[in-house]
């Protein structure tokens, strides 16, 4: 049986970053299946529209060598199903997402899932973060 990873992000334009998160998760499994923020939840979290619509930015994710599946995420914060539907054996997380780990592991509990969480290394924050782009 295949091994599915799961990473969750905004991607508002995918960069080296990105690429480097897709990569380093892609190593934790055979299947590589992103969870796409919607616009509605880049506005509540980091209080800014992305300029790239929902649609278009999992079409761009959904283009990369790595990723094998690309979704959008949930409306609603903290129902996590998407995460449900894609049944991952592994979370992935970018070194920044320190909000989200809290709030999965929060939900895990809660599930009473046990799935393995991972933080994944920067790969040139200070070039590719995307408040900088």
């Amino acid at each position: 049986m295949k091994k599915k990873v799961v990473v969750f992000g905004i991607f508002d334009g995918v960069h080296e970053g990105h690429r480097s998160l897709f990569s380093q998760a892609k190593q934790h499994g055979d299947e590589l299946f992103v969870i796409v923020g919607r616009d509605s939840v880049s506005l509540k979290l980091k209080n800014k529209t992305p300029k790239f619509a929902q649609e278009k930015r999992v079409a761009l994710v959904q283009r990369e060598n790595n990723v094998d599946q690309a979704v959008l995420g949930d409306e609603e914060q903290s129902t996590y199903t998407a995460l449900k539907e894609s049944n991952p054996d592994v979370i992935c997380l970018g070194y920044d997402q320190e909000a989200l780990e809290q709030d999965l592991k929060r939900w895990l509990s809660k599930e009473g899932r046990d799935i393995l969480l991972y933080r994944m290394e920067p790969h040139q924050p200070e070039k590719y973060h995307n408040s900088f782009l």
